[in-house]
């Protein structure tokens, strides 16, 4: 498994990289796209797990690519495809329509967060 010290890990088809560097959503979001990737999105268990694994490594909270829908509450893959799989933590979502984007806590769990904050940047390919 290719592994650059571990900023680029492996998990099923998916390859997950940080450059290290926490900008808001937007940004975040636009540096994946630009490196031909996109946020990366936990889709079950073992993803959270990988992404976790450099959550921790930088120890720092990181954006998913998950966003609230028109509906409040109702959280969706960035690409419009419906969350199958979520970790969120005891009591969340709360923002109820205020808080729109999604960050990983250093436990995995997930948090409904607004989306000017400055997170750590998780890329999937």
């Amino acid at each position: 498994v290719l592994a650059l010290n571990g900023k680029i890990r492996e998990v099923g088809e998916k390859i997950l990289a940080s450059n290290g560097k926490e900008v808001d959503f937007a940004s975040a979001l636009e540096s994946c796209e630009e490196a031909g990737g996109t946020l990366a999105t936990p889709m079950n268990e073992e993803e959270n797990k990988a992404i976790l694994g450099i959550v921790k490594q930088y120890n720092r909270y990181a954006y998913l690519g998950i966003k609230e829908g028109e509906t409040s509450g109702q959280f969706k893959c960035i690409n419009g495809t419906p969350l199958n799989y979520t970790k969120w933590h005891q009591y969340e979502p709360n923002g109820k329509g205020t808080e729109k984007c999604v960050e990983m806590y250093t436990d995995g769990s997930w948090n409904d967060k607004k989306c000017n904050l400055y997170r750590l940047t998780i890329c999937e390919f």
